[in-house]
């Protein structure tokens, strides 16, 4: 994981970095697969309705947004902070990272709106 993080030091800011960091922070978020997938469809349609469905996604974009909302309950908003407390225990060293990390942590909204884009971006590239 540590390699992972010095990467997103390296490469990654803004937007970018924290829907990648709250990605990497919900692998553990249980999400069933039926619902993950109907979710991820609405939100490429949202995107596609407004244009092209590859262009750079919006932390409070409207595809975002409803998967955000789609997926949102508070057990899964508490296992992604758990995945948030895990990174920042392997953060030392890279403060860019060890900032988003706390940023993330400190605005729960923000985190899962993160997450989902994460979500969202993961799907657009497959």
């Amino acid at each position: 994981m540590r390699a992972l993080l010095e990467q997103v030091e390296a490469t990654a800011e803004g937007d970018d970095a924290l829907a990648v960091l709250a990605w990497l922070a919900g692998k553990e978020v249980a999400i069933p697969e039926d619902e993950l997938t109907g979710a991820l469809r609405r939100g490429v349609l949202l995107l596609a309705a407004g244009g092209d469905p590859h262009r750079a996604l919006v932390l409070d974009g409207r595809a975002v947004m409803a998967v955000a909302d789609d997926l949102d309950t508070p057990e899964r908003r508490e296992a992604l902070d758990g995945g948030l407390a895990a990174l920042q225990a392997e953060a030392d060293g890279l403060p860019p990272v060890a900032a988003a990390l706390e940023r993330l942590r400190s605005d729960p909204p923000l985190a899962w709106r993160s997450y989902a884009a994460g979500l969202l971006g993961e799907e657009l590239a497959e």
